[in-house]
């Protein structure tokens, strides 16, 4: 697979237990963010420093495997007109890069403003300076992740309740 699929296409894809993983794609960095086992909450993992690709998507799958990953949600770096740049097309390309090296499925999830969101979570905690630069990309991950986990269980009560409907309950 070399597109990113819908984020409903996604989820049907996943096992039970298996986990999703939140990318905030950066040129210097990735941050990492990691679901829990019931997809309702996103964590900042770590931030990987990018070197080559392949050490890149190395870094990566050791996570996968450990933290047992079904897909991946990576912020989409959308122009606040809606326009893609040359940022978006970077995106794109490292997903089909990463498809020649996995089967596991990617959807993208508008990222504007996510920095800047969990810039300010992270001053509101009170973090220095200096520890925010270390960790905002793995927040900004947990913050693209949890975007995508909140659409899903909206999604979800609303499958449930056409379910409901159609049952006559």
């Amino acid at each position: 697979m070399t597109k990113p699929v819908a984020l409903e296409d996604l989820v049907v894809r996943l096992t039970k237990g298996q986990r999703l993983m939140g990318l905030d794609l950066g040129t210097k960095t990735i941050g990492v963010a990691i679901s829990d086992v019931s997809r309702q909450l996103a964590s900042p993992l770590e931030t990987v420093k990018r070197v080559k690709f392949t050490q890149d998507a190395q870094a990566l799958m050791v996570h996968v495997k450990r933290y047992e990953v079904g897909g991946f949600v990576i912020g989409l770096p959308i122009n606040m007109d809606g326009s893609e740049g040359p940022r978006a097309q970077a995106t794109r390309s490292f997903i089909r890069s990463m498809a020649t090296l996995t089967d596991v499925p990617f959807a993208t999830w508008d990222e504007r403003l996510s920095t800047v969101a969990a810039e300010r979570t992270l001053i509101a905690a009170d973090w220095s300076r200096r520890k925010r630069a270390e960790a905002i990309d793995a927040h900004a991950a947990a913050f693209i992740l949890q975007g995508a986990l909140d659409r899903l269980a909206v999604m979800e009560r609303a499958a449930d309740e056409a379910r409901e409907r159609g049952a006559g309950v």
